[in-house]
């Protein structure tokens, strides 16, 4: 319910009286908060909120109410009720007339049928007013009444009919007692009533069954009792739901009560205003307040007609219909009382509320009109927003979920019943997080309303656009064929990467978008959300920027890939992660110029876990950032024990390079460690370039600045651009392994890859070929004048353990497989 303010009607006495009025406002025409002060809004003068009903009592307050709502949906359908045990009792009187004593079927059939109308007289009479506490603790104590007395009749008949007749007689009365005891769910949410129908009927049927002997009527009764028990406990649980939807109706109406209290003690224009007109219908009195609130002049409307508050004078207004109605009633000279119109003042629509009562002498003669207006725009503006908020999103303007599950389930209701699909959309931005966390939540928000500016422009007419919460949105679609939702979401992928520029900042996001149909995937709005969830999570696991239709096989995979994303969360707080350490050997002279760390996981239950595939799963849940940083810190401190001629390299994932704080947590572990930053190499991929921003680049100017090495990984598999180089210096390039392992058998892989030698050898930049297992790749590297080579040929990655071992021995084995000759040994001395 929500709270208006309360405009006082003259008491009979108070208007009998045909004399004129001498103030603007007396006293019996103002409000009983005008009469009274109000008490200062507190906490303690709030309405009491409702507890939760796991933890503690309802109040009296809300038990009131929820007891109303109980006896309420338990005598609505009383008449039906009624009529169905009247006609039950009419059909066991024809029936068996001629089986049992017309006697007792006369008082059961009278037993039955008054009862019966008795509840239909006392639900009809109840609904018809709103009743005080004693009157609901009177109505509950004489449906539990009735209804027993019901139960009783009822339960008689199995005992009286059963011992007298024969087989098909015999099993119409146990159908009747089934029959009966299925009502039960027409007693709504009240769960004391179903029990008293039901157990005297249960009762009855079975004493009279087991009474009748043999195995058939044994088994009935067995099985009776069974269905009657499960009556009882699934109309148990119907009448728990439906208590909590009582109750849950009790609380909104209280919590919307609560906040029109408050928006209405802190309006500043909440006073009431008297009127009167004499028996022509001309205003008498006109007070100051009047004046303000109808836009006219003192002198019009003295002694103009009633009419003119809401049509005008100086500016003529159209007539509404509420207007219409209310001057009708006043023609008729009949009462109205709290009677809302809208008005048009000075261009602004404004909302009065008036309540009238005509004046008479004691000899009943009319003398006119006197009554109660007050303007209640604030109020309405308030109530019409809070209805905004119940069902769109404050920020973007878009429906919010309560409003989106409210049309999915109609959608769902036509595509199953009425074969019209609909298709759902559901998407997710990618780098709004980015976005949000470095420019700041302001900036979010407006980037989230423009994300909805384009999202509507966009769309079909007619289509629902909501916002899940978040950087989540759902596009409700109708369409036929599937390939149409696709195309849109396409189109959807391509608006909303398009750069935006927020107070002279110019930002880029991504969207993925996850596609389920009705009923084709699902009939309900949990299932097709659902369904277009494990899309939508395929769509970002596989590059995201992509449109990912629901298929059947999808949720196999989805469940073991969230299962591995559930494990590997548990893997970072129990820290399962160890390092290996490969050697990056030197071609000159062959020994460990620099050892790489690589992350190992051995999962709990599925033994060990490539990185290549829970790394993908780390960057798609944010986990990365927490590896990344504990492998940083963990090399730096077991590089530290290492001879300061040999370097530590660490792979930064992309998401990483886009943190704010990646510089603050390198030279975090640097300082813990104290590992010198010339020893540290950051090894990351072209994609750190691709999505290149202010962020990128001052972590990779402040990280040279530091005296920190880069090295670009995997070189020659992306883009390769070659601009990078130039606009972004690297110390060392990493030839992707792919090369490597065809340059004996592909000529032009070894083109490119003396072509990046001759580059990077002009540029002063390192060049590492990885992947080398064999030895003619190593030689012909060697030839081609490759400084550092990484690969299975003379070592995988091995643990912290075993380093000492292999700067020892590394040389050795280089020496086995390159011996030097006197002039390089010259060389290499010199």
């Amino acid at each position: 319910m929500s709270f208006r303010p309360t405009s006082s009607i003259p008491e009979t006495s108070a208007i009998t009286s045909s004399g004129p009025i001498r103030s603007a406002e007396p006293a019996w025409g103002r409000r009983v908060s005008d009469r009274v002060p109000l008490p200062a809004v507190s906490p303690a003068s709030l309405p009491e909120q409702e507890p939760d009903p796991s933890v503690g009592p309802r109040t009296d307050r809300y038990g009131l109410e929820v007891r109303a709502g109980h006896l309420d949906e338990a005598l609505h359908l009383a008449p039906h009720l009624a009529l169905t045990h009247a006609v039950t009792a009419a059909t066991v009187f024809l029936m068996f007339q001629d089986h049992a004593s017309p006697l007792y079927l006369s008082i059961l059939f009278f037993s039955v049928v008054v009862p019966a109308t008795v509840a239909t007289i006392g639900a009809r009479r109840y609904r018809l007013r709103r009743p005080g506490e004693a009157e609901i603790a009177t109505g509950q104590r004489l449906a539990e009444g009735l209804v027993l007395a019901l139960g009783l009749a009822w339960s008689s008949m199995p005992l009286a009919l059963f011992p007298n007749s024969d087989a098909d007689h015999r099993l119409y009365v146990v159908g009747i007692c089934a029959g009966l005891m299925a009502t039960t769910y027409t007693f709504g949410s009240s769960r004391r009533l179903g029990l008293l129908f039901a157990i005297p009927i249960t009762l009855g049927s079975f004493v009279a069954l087991i009474s009748a002997g043999g195995l058939v009527a044994r088994s009935l009764a067995v099985l009776l009792v069974i269905y009657a028990l499960f009556v009882m406990f699934t109309s148990g649980r119907m009448s728990r739901l439906s208590g909590e939807r009582i109750l849950d109706r009790v609380r909104v109406g209280a919590q919307n009560e609560t906040i029109s209290l408050l928006l209405h003690e802190f309006e500043e224009n909440t006073s009431d205003w008297l009127w009167e007109t004499d028996a022509q219908g001309r205003l008498q009195h006109v007070s100051e307040r009047i004046v303000q609130v109808s836009g006219e002049r003192l002198e019009t409307l003295r002694d103009a007609p009633f009419s003119a508050l809401f049509l005008g004078i100086r500016q003529p207004r159209p007539m509404s219909e509420d207007t219409a109605e209310i001057l009708a009633l006043v023609a008729e000279r009949k009462a109205f009382r709290e009677r809302v119109v809208e008005v048009m003042i000075a261009g602004v629509t404004r909302w009065w509320r008036l309540s009238g009562k005509p004046i008479t002498d004691r000899d009943g003669t009319f003398h006119g009109f006197r009554g109660v207006g007050s303007d209640i725009s604030e109020t309405r503006q308030s109530e019409a927003r809070i209805a905004y908020l119940a069902s769109y999103d404050s920020l973007t303007g878009l429906a919010n979920r309560t409003r989106f599950h409210d049309a999915a389930t109609q959608a769902c209701a036509r595509a199953t019943a009425m074969a019209r699909p609909c298709a759902l959309l559901y998407l997710d931005l990618d780098g709004f997080k980015f976005v949000n966390d470095t420019f700041g939540h302001a900036c979010g928000d407006v980037l989230l309303a423009r994300v909805a500016q384009r999202l509507t422009g966009t769309v079909p007419p007619d289509t629902l656009v909501s916002r899940l919460g978040g950087d989540e949105f759902a596009i409700l679609l109708a369409c036929e064929d599937i390939d149409d939702a696709v195309l849109l979401g396409e189109r959807l992928i391509e608006t909303l990467s398009a750069t935006y520029t927020l107070d002279g900042v110019q930002v880029e996001i991504g969207v993925s978008v996850g596609l389920a149909r009705a009923p084709h995937d699902a009939q309900t709005p949990e299932g097709l959300l659902g369904k277009a969830d494990l899309a939508l999570y395929r769509a970002k696991a596989t590059g995201r920027g992509k449109v990912s239709v629901f298929a059947p096989d999808l949720e196999a995979s989805v469940r073991l890939r969230r299962d591995l994303e559930a494990d590997l969360k548990r893997a970072v707080a129990l820290s399962e992660f160890t390092l290996h350490y490969q050697p990056l050997i030197g071609l000159g002279d062959g020994r460990v110029r620099t050892f790489e760390a690589l992350l190992r996981w051995d999962r709990h239950a599925g033994g060990t876990v490539s990185p290549a595939d829970f790394v993908p799963v780390a960057e798609a849940s944010g986990l990365i950032t927490e590896i990344g940083r504990w492998v940083l810190r963990q090399a730096c401190q077991e590089a530290a024990s290492w001879p300061q001629e040999i370097r530590l390299a660490v792979n930064i994932s992309p998401i990483q390079f886009r943190n704010t704080d990646l510089l603050a947590y390198v030279t975090e572990a640097l300082a813990l460690s104290g590992l010198a930053p010339e020893r540290l190499e950051i090894e990351v991929t072209e994609s750190v370039f691709f999505e290149m921003n202010a962020t990128t680049i001052a972590n990779l100017n402040e990280l040279r600045a530091l005296g920190i090495r880069v090295a670009l990984d995997d070189f020659g598999t992306g883009y390769s651009s070659l601009s990078y180089l130039i606009r972004f210096p690297v110390d060392k390039i990493k030839i992707d392994r792919s090369f490597i392992k065809e340059m004996s058998s592909r000529p032009e892989c070894l083109a490119i890859i003396e072509a990046i030698l001759t580059l990077a050898r002009k540029l002063s930049i390192t060049v590492t070929a990885e992947g080398v297992e064999t030895v003619e790749q190593a030689m012909m590297l060697k030839a081609s004048r490759c400084d550092d080579i990484q690969g299975f040929l003379f070592s995988p990655a091995r643990p912290a353990c075993e380093i000492e071992h292999l700067i020892a021995h590394l040389p050795g084995r280089f020496a086995e497989l390159f011996p030097v000759s006197p002039l390089d040994l010259r060389r290499a001395v010199s």
